[in-house]
Protein backbone atom coordinates (compact mmCIF):
# COMPACT_ATOMS: atom_id res chain seq x y z
CA UNK A 1 0.00 0.00 0.00
CA UNK A 2 2.91 2.36 0.61
CA UNK A 3 3.96 2.04 -3.05
CA UNK A 4 0.41 2.93 -4.11
CA UNK A 5 0.38 5.88 -1.72
CA UNK A 6 3.74 7.07 -3.07
CA UNK A 7 2.56 6.80 -6.68
CA UNK A 8 -0.66 8.59 -5.77
CA UNK A 9 1.30 11.49 -4.29
CA UNK A 10 3.59 11.66 -7.35
CA UNK A 11 0.64 11.75 -9.74
CA UNK A 12 -1.23 14.30 -7.62
CA UNK A 13 1.81 16.59 -7.58
CA UNK A 14 2.21 16.20 -11.34
CA UNK A 15 -1.50 16.83 -11.97
CA UNK A 16 -1.38 19.98 -9.87
CA UNK A 17 1.67 21.20 -11.79
CA UNK A 18 -0.41 20.99 -14.96
CA UNK A 19 -3.41 22.64 -13.30
CA UNK A 20 -1.16 25.48 -12.15
CA UNK A 21 0.52 26.00 -15.53
CA UNK A 22 -2.33 25.59 -18.04
CA UNK A 23 -4.30 28.64 -16.81
CA UNK A 24 -1.04 30.63 -16.81
CA UNK A 25 -0.79 29.88 -20.52
CA UNK A 26 -4.41 31.09 -20.81
CA UNK A 27 -3.37 34.38 -19.18
CA UNK A 28 -0.76 34.92 -21.89
CA UNK A 29 -3.08 33.67 -24.64
CA UNK A 30 -5.74 36.22 -23.60
CA UNK A 31 -3.19 39.05 -23.77
CA UNK A 32 -1.58 38.49 -27.19
CA UNK A 33 -2.81 39.46 -30.63
CA UNK A 34 -0.19 38.26 -33.09
CA UNK A 35 -1.00 35.06 -34.94
CA UNK A 36 2.33 33.30 -34.40
CA UNK A 37 2.19 33.68 -30.62
CA UNK A 38 -1.47 32.66 -30.52
CA UNK A 39 -0.63 29.50 -32.48
CA UNK A 40 2.34 28.68 -30.24
CA UNK A 41 0.31 29.16 -27.04
CA UNK A 42 -2.52 27.04 -28.46
CA UNK A 43 -0.04 24.26 -29.21
CA UNK A 44 1.38 24.50 -25.68
CA UNK A 45 -2.14 24.30 -24.21
CA UNK A 46 -3.06 21.22 -26.26
CA UNK A 47 0.16 19.38 -25.47
CA UNK A 48 -0.02 20.15 -21.75
CA UNK A 49 -3.70 19.18 -21.51
CA UNK A 50 -3.09 15.89 -23.34
CA UNK A 51 -0.12 15.16 -21.06
CA UNK A 52 -1.81 16.10 -17.79
CA UNK A 53 -5.17 14.39 -18.39
CA UNK A 54 -3.86 10.81 -18.03
CA UNK A 55 -1.81 11.91 -15.02
CA UNK A 56 -4.97 13.24 -13.37
CA UNK A 57 -6.79 10.01 -14.19
CA UNK A 58 -3.98 7.99 -12.59
CA UNK A 59 -4.06 10.22 -9.49
CA UNK A 60 -7.80 9.65 -9.10
CA UNK A 61 -7.62 5.90 -9.82
CA UNK A 62 -4.83 5.41 -7.30
CA UNK A 63 -6.75 7.52 -4.78
CA UNK A 64 -9.79 5.30 -5.25
CA UNK A 65 -7.58 2.22 -4.86
CA UNK A 66 -6.27 3.61 -1.58
CA UNK A 67 -9.81 4.48 -0.54
CA UNK A 68 -10.94 0.89 -1.07
CA UNK A 69 -7.79 -0.44 0.60
CA UNK A 70 -7.95 1.70 3.72
CA UNK A 71 -11.68 2.35 3.86
CA UNK A 72 -13.71 5.52 3.65
CA UNK A 73 -13.81 6.85 7.20
CA UNK A 74 -13.72 10.34 8.58
CA UNK A 75 -15.40 13.56 7.59
CA UNK A 76 -12.09 14.92 6.34
CA UNK A 77 -12.09 12.27 3.60
CA UNK A 78 -15.57 13.29 2.50
CA UNK A 79 -14.40 16.90 2.25
CA UNK A 80 -11.27 15.86 0.36
CA UNK A 81 -13.34 13.77 -2.05
CA UNK A 82 -15.61 16.76 -2.72
CA UNK A 83 -12.53 18.87 -3.48
CA UNK A 84 -11.20 16.19 -5.84
CA UNK A 85 -14.53 16.27 -7.68
CA UNK A 86 -14.14 20.07 -7.89
CA UNK A 87 -10.64 19.59 -9.35
CA UNK A 88 -11.95 17.16 -11.95
CA UNK A 89 -14.59 19.73 -12.96
CA UNK A 90 -11.89 22.42 -13.03
CA UNK A 91 -9.71 20.22 -15.24
CA UNK A 92 -12.56 19.54 -17.66
CA UNK A 93 -13.45 23.24 -17.72
CA UNK A 94 -9.84 24.02 -18.63
CA UNK A 95 -10.34 21.71 -21.63
CA UNK A 96 -13.42 23.70 -22.62
CA UNK A 97 -11.51 26.97 -22.29
CA UNK A 98 -8.69 25.54 -24.39
CA UNK A 99 -11.18 24.55 -27.11
CA UNK A 100 -12.74 28.04 -26.95
CA UNK A 101 -9.31 29.59 -27.53
CA UNK A 102 -8.69 27.22 -30.45
CA UNK A 103 -12.01 28.21 -32.03
CA UNK A 104 -11.41 31.94 -31.45
CA UNK A 105 -14.28 32.13 -28.94
CA UNK A 106 -12.44 33.34 -25.85
CA UNK A 107 -14.48 36.04 -24.16
CA UNK A 108 -12.50 36.37 -20.93
CA UNK A 109 -9.72 38.78 -20.01
CA UNK A 110 -6.25 37.94 -18.78
CA UNK A 111 -7.31 39.27 -15.37
CA UNK A 112 -10.11 36.69 -15.16
CA UNK A 113 -7.61 33.93 -15.98
CA UNK A 114 -5.26 35.22 -13.27
CA UNK A 115 -8.03 34.78 -10.69
CA UNK A 116 -9.15 31.47 -12.21
CA UNK A 117 -5.56 30.23 -11.89
CA UNK A 118 -5.71 30.56 -8.09
CA UNK A 119 -8.50 27.98 -7.61
CA UNK A 120 -6.21 24.91 -7.60
CA UNK A 121 -3.82 26.70 -5.24
CA UNK A 122 -6.58 27.16 -2.67
CA UNK A 123 -7.79 23.58 -3.18
CA UNK A 124 -4.25 22.26 -2.69
CA UNK A 125 -3.87 24.10 0.62
CA UNK A 126 -7.18 22.80 1.93
CA UNK A 127 -6.55 19.21 0.77
CA UNK A 128 -3.07 19.06 2.30
CA UNK A 129 -4.34 20.36 5.64
CA UNK A 130 -7.27 17.92 5.55
CA UNK A 131 -5.02 14.93 4.83
CA UNK A 132 -2.34 15.83 7.35
CA UNK A 133 -4.50 17.15 10.20
CA UNK A 134 -7.63 15.01 9.70
CA UNK A 135 -9.60 17.63 11.67
CA UNK A 136 -12.92 15.80 11.65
Amino acid sequence: MLVLKSLHIIFVVSWFAGLFYLPRIFVNHAMVTDAATIERLGMMERKLYRFVTPIGILAVVLGLWLWFGYGFAGGWLHAKTALVVLLIIYHLYCGKLMRDFAAGRNSRSHVWYRVFNEIPVVVLFVVVFLVVLKPF
